[in-house]
């Protein structure tokens, strides 16, 4: 599977970012709109694909927010589709597998990086299942931070 490139437009003070049926539109800092779907939260990360296999395209977001359960602001996973021209939310992570540092979707796949609490990082790879991603494998597990990113970015 072929991964989007996401191209960035300024118009004025306001970013958007266009890929495939999606535009992520930058209102300020903590105000994105995806399409029409607000997202009160600062973005860090977005990409398109075919998530959940159906055939259409589906939008990736990373935010940064809390949860009801983990009350700190931390980078979060959201993949949201189109429903007769309207955006829904597919899934809303509050976490993946360690602490989420970045995502990438690649080869039908997302590829995580992840810290754990010891301040190692771990490269994993996740796919859809059901309601919701699944984990398939660590690329790398347990190591420095160094040697994660350089795996997370082949």
């Amino acid at each position: 599977m072929i991964a989007v490139v996401v191209a960035l437009a300024v118009v004025g003070t306001i970013a958007a970012q266009t890929a495939g049926p999606f535009t992520l539109t930058r209102q300020h800092d903590s105000l994105y709109y995806l399409n029409e779907w607000r997202l009160p939260y600062p973005v860090y990360r977005f990409a398109t694909g075919d998530v959940d296999g159906d055939g259409s395209v589906d939008a990736l977001v990373g935010v940064i927010k809390t949860t009801r359960f983990d009350p700190v602001a931390r980078r979060r996973l959201f993949i949201f589709k189109l429903t007769e021209g309207k955006v829904r939310p597919l899934w809303l992570g509050s976490r993946l597998g360690g602490l989420l540092c970045d995502f990438r979707w690649l080869d039908g796949r997302v590829r995580s990086l992840e810290a754990s609490a010891d301040s190692l990082y771990s490269v994993s790879l996740w796919h859809w299942k059901d309601f919701g991603l699944e984990f398939e494998r660590f690329i790398v597990h347990r190591t420095a931070k160094k040697t994660a990113v350089k795996c997370f970015e082949e």
